[in-house]
């Protein structure tokens, strides 16, 4: 069956080559082909393989979808999915297709690009040719791979050095109702340059309950001295299958900080490698996750110190209701020579029912002598003496349980820095959660 679905996904990217993307310049073609070319050369992954034990793709991989051709949507829906009521720096995809905010030059600093990877391609081509590609390792992930043999959709952000962009990028990416189910392969790519400073928003997101498949990546560039921020929130829909790949690469004294929430999808991957390859570089990668039915969310995140004098701090709490479940694989390598590393990894879960599971296997790969680096991993359901404690004084069962609930959430929550992402995402947190404390434990 896989053999037969990559021949249909190799025949897809044939056609898709042979008319849309048929005039696009020699270098983006060289890079799709050797995506399609790793994609060939390997076979999607199984639960026998070690990094995907505990995930099965089988369902995606037996699904027909047919490549996203575009939509539209309205102010209401982007209104929906956006962060207060200044819209910042907005950007929105439809089904794969990018539709640019007019407006966007007037809020961001001289110099700073924020645009479709289309007009990326044609206006911004020497930057692309520098980093579209060169971070994903696409010989070792299928999805990465396909997504890049069908580079063409998503977004580009351009900040030059010394810049200090205030207001809020959002990378808002949609999926609507199409005939059939569809998939869509957005690409973003970031790179901010040394001393600039820059906060981003990813959101994956759906007004509808249909089934599709979004398979993204995302590439970020922290030149030396830069500070970037990135929130990455997942809202698909629940039948949804989303699959992503967020690499990175710091230079010296420079800090990048990831949040990510995924709330959404019937089944969720996202595999994080950050990449500290300079000296002094300081990385922060955080993760709540809230889970119900029968949701699947599976974490594979690297953190590599290959320079000395860097710390990292990692730290992702799960909330899982009904039969839910979560998979947290995290490794933190420390290569040769990188002395002096600094490096914390923490994964906790809360299990609301019984039926509920957390797979955890936090590890640390070390080669130099001279590093302080700690992992721990925690599951279990709400702490009985807490509940006991707060009912005690006075305060109802089910009030108890949320706030602990909440109280476990807000650890990874008061990370963000933004008030009104941070306000929101409460919100939808408390929202997913809901009367079912009550009920639960």
């Amino acid at each position: 069956m896989s053999v037969n679905r990559k021949d249909a996904y190799v025949t897809a990217y044939r056609g898709f080559t042979s008319n849309g993307a048929a005039g696009d310049p020699i270098w983006l073609k060289s890079l799709r082909e050797r995506g399609i070319g790793q994609f060939a050369e390997l076979d999607f992954p199984t639960t026998r393989q070690e990094d995907w034990r505990f995930t099965s793709v089988k369902s995606v991989i037996e699904a027909d979808f047919e490549l996203a051709s575009g939509g539209t949507t309205d102010a209401s829906t982007v209104a929906e999915f956006g962060y207060g009521t200044d819209p910042g720096a907005r950007i929105v995809t439809v089904n794969g297709s990018t539709a640019m905010d007019q407006t966007l030059e007037s809020r961001v600093p001289k110099g700073v690009v924020i645009c479709s990877l289309q007009q990326a391609i044609r206006e911004h081509a020497d930057i692309l040719q520098e980093h579209l590609g060169r971070y994903v390792n696409g010989s070792a992930n299928a999805f990465a791979a396909l997504n890049t043999a069908f580079a063409s959709q998503g977004v580009f952000v351009y900040v030059p050095a010394n810049t200090t962009v205030d207001t809020l990028i959002e990378l808002l990416y949609l999926m609507q109702p199409a005939a059939t189910p569809i998939v869509a392969h957005p690409r973003s790519l970031i790179v901010v340059e040394s001393g600039a400073k820059v906060r981003i928003v990813e959101t994956y997101a759906s007004a509808v309950d249909d089934c599709y498949l979004t398979n993204a990546v995302t590439e970020a560039v922290v030149g030396d001295g830069a500070s970037v921020d990135l929130y990455r929130v997942q809202r698909e829909s629940p039948n949804a299958f989303h699959l992503a790949t967020t690499y990175s690469t710091q230079g010296r004294d420079s800090r990048y900080s990831i949040h990510t929430i995924p709330l959404g999808s019937r089944l969720s991957r996202h595999d994080i490698r950050m990449v500290m390859n300079g000296e002094g570089g300081h990385g922060t990668l955080n993760g709540l996750y809230v889970l119900r039915g029968e949701q699947h969310v599976d974490h594979n995140t690297v953190i590599e110190h290959a320079k000395p004098h860097c710390e990292s701090h990692e730290y992702f709490n799960g909330i899982l209701d009904d039969a839910a479940r979560a998979v947290f694989n995290g490794r933190i390598i420390v290569r040769p020579g990188a002395q002096k590393t600094d490096s914390k990894q923490t994964n906790n879960n809360l299990l609301l029912s019984k039926e509920a599971r957390a797979d955890s296997q936090p590890q640390l790969e070390i080669y130099a002598d001279d590093v302080r680096c700690t992992h721990g991993a925690t599951l279990g359901p709400l702490d009985a003496n807490a509940l006991f404690y707060l009912q005690s004084r006075g305060i109802e069962a089910g009030e108890a349980r949320r706030m602990l609930t909440m109280g476990f959430g807000m650890e990874v929550l008061t990370g963000i820095e933004l008030p009104n992402v941070r306000e929101r995402l409460e919100s939808l947190v408390q929202a997913r959660l809901g009367a079912a404390l009550g009920a639960s434990v």
